[in-house]
């Protein structure tokens, strides 16, 4: 293998497999297909691979192709991250930036934020992966990761977004039902939702409260990954649930769901990981800076935080 090739015909490589083109990556570029064609032989011919299944009017990329092209971007990712090294981080925002979070979390406020960041930074290509479980940022390839908690590993850059707590609350129907625990203690005999969160222990609920802090072994009939899914199930009267106070506002506003145990919450507070500082990179401080202001806004994608978290309903 001859490694002896231009970066120019691995960015000519990477636009033809996001185009499935010759003909398009040629009109892109403004040359001719042949022109395309050429620097992908010589590509191929440094790597000793074949990229694409050629056809009359598309190619697609074959196995090693993919491979190729995912090592592409993350050479492309070190090629930006050294130029903003250099230069201080005081470039502006710009490259692929790839973030992940939970999905709820993603759905209803880190994705309708990062449109406006994109609108804010045209230069800057975001990618969003919403997945609950917790993300290797190294292995994934991953800018930052946005949580529910705090960022326990070593080798990580933590940033504090938002300030939040879980709280307890249930359905009025099940409290009818059931009546309402009366210590942190009572809450292993009633039926509690319970969450297979990405970064807590299934079905140990470690609180704070009054008498300080507290553990509990929870079980219940019924308990999902989703958050949605779990708090659904808590406003039917299926039992109690632990969640964010910005996750449960509406519901605890409107009197669908009602506060167990007022002032004995959990820590959920919203940090960013990331594997560089901010000062190192201007794509991560930038998105870092924008979530950290608009989650503790007053936009409509801030977290909206309940008053039970206090005590008072």
């Amino acid at each position: 293998m001859n490694l002896n090739f231009q970066l120019d015909d691995l960015r000519v490589f990477c636009l033809a497999a996001r185009k499935a083109s010759f003909a398009a990556t040629a009109t892109e570029l403004g040359t001719s297909p042949a022109y395309v064609s050429k620097r992908i032989a010589l590509l191929e011919k440094a790597l000793g691979v074949t990229l694409f299944h050629r056809a009359a009017r598309r190619v697609t990329v074959t196995e090693d192709g993919e491979r190729v092209y995912a090592s592409a971007q993350q050479i492309f990712q070190g090629v930006d991250h050294l130029g903003e090294t250099v230069a201080g981080g005081r470039l502006d925002p710009r490259g692929t930036l790839r973030v992940t979070t939970s999905f709820r979390l993603g759905r209803r406020h880190i994705g309708p934020l990062l449109s406006q960041l994109a609108q804010r930074h045209p230069a800057l290509d975001i990618t969003l992966d919403a997945v609950d479980r917790r993300v290797d940022l190294i292995a994934e390839n991953v800018d930052l990761d946005v949580r529910v908690g705090a960022v326990d590993e070593p080798h990580l850059v933590a940033h504090q977004l938002a300030a939040g707590a879980r709280l307890l609350c249930a359905a009025p129907s099940y409290l009818a039902r059931r009546g309402a625990p009366a210590s942190v203690a009572e809450l292993s005999r009633h039926d509690c939702l319970v969450l297979r969160d990405r970064n807590q222990a299934f079905g140990v609920w470690r609180l704070a409260g009054p008498s300080g802090e507290e553990k509990v072994k929870v079980t219940g009939r019924l308990a999902s990954n989703n958050a949605e899914i779990v708090r659904g199930w808590g406003l039917d009267g299926h039992g109690i649930v632990l969640q964010a106070d910005w996750d449960l506002h509406d519901d605890l506003a409107a009197g669908r769901l009602v506060p167990v145990l007022p002032g004995t919450t959990q820590p959920a507070d919203i940090w960013a990981a990331s594997t560089v500082r901010l000062s190192h990179s201007a794509k991560v401080r930038a998105c870092v800076q924008f979530l950290r202001e608009e989650l503790a806004g007053d936009g409509p994608f801030a977290l909206r935080r309940s008053h039970a978290i206090h005590g008072r309903g």
